[in-house]
């Protein structure tokens, strides 16, 4: 069986799952609309611009899961979903993970985004596996702190191994789709790697590598790589 892996964020949606469920937040009062979004921006510039500190990140987005109870959370996220996902689901991304779902691959989403955020993505996206960034829990509840390896750059790389490990399967004939130059790491292991939409790092090194590149937003022909 071979595998298909997706990144979430700017790959399957049209927008950051993780950015957004912070101006989600702070749009509803729940968190403060100026300081936090503030950091909230900039914490995504420097995502794009390849420079996070994923620990720092999640020091700061994953606090107010531990403040806040489990039954109200459920209740933000179905709302989050409604209002700010269900808008960037792109029907091509839809269409990508039914043509692979025919093939008879393993699907598998593989985001730095968290657990509590991505869950119920991949459930509407119908994917089974996830490999996401985990929320540390204690008592029925989160703690506010993440735990394990952050999905994240080479945490990507060592997470997915660890899985491969626990299911037997391997990478041959693997595809990887992903929109930023931060999955270099797992672009460089999978048989197929694919650009989808990709920063402009990520185009030049596809460019470059001979990669595919295809678009998920826009109509038309897939591009490729030279």
């Amino acid at each position: 069986m071979r595998l298909a892996l997706f990144d979430l964020d700017n790959t399957l949606l049209g927008g950051d799952s993780d950015h957004a469920w912070g101006d989600f937040l702070c749009r509803r009062g729940i968190l403060d609309r100026v300081a936090y979004k503030a950091r909230n921006d900039a914490f995504y510039q420097d995502y794009l611009a390849g420079r996070l500190d994923i620990r720092a990140y999640l020091d700061f987005s994953l606090e107010i899961l531990g403040r806040t109870e489990m039954a109200r959370l459920d209740q933000w996220h179905r709302e989050f979903m409604a209002e700010c996902i269900e808008p960037i689901v792109l029907p091509r991304a839809e269409a990508l993970l039914a043509e692979h779902r025919a093939a008879g691959d393993r699907l598998v989403i593989i985001t730095a985004t968290n657990r509590f955020v991505t869950a119920p993505i991949a459930r509407r996206l119908g994917v089974e596996h996830l490999l996401a960034t985990e929320c540390e829990m204690a008592g029925g509840r989160y703690t506010g702190r993440t735990t394990d390896v952050p999905c994240f750059r080479e945490g990507k790389v060592t997470r997915l191994a660890r899985w491969l490990g626990e299911t037997g399967l391997t990478l041959e004939g693997s595809a990887f789709y992903s929109d930023s130059m931060n999955d270099l790491p797992l672009l460089e292991r999978v048989t197929h790697p694919v650009a989808v939409d990709p920063d402009p790092a990520l185009r030049a090194e596809a460019d470059r590598r001979g990669w595919r590149v295809i678009s998920l937003r826009h109509a038309g022909p897939p591009a490729t790589g030279a």
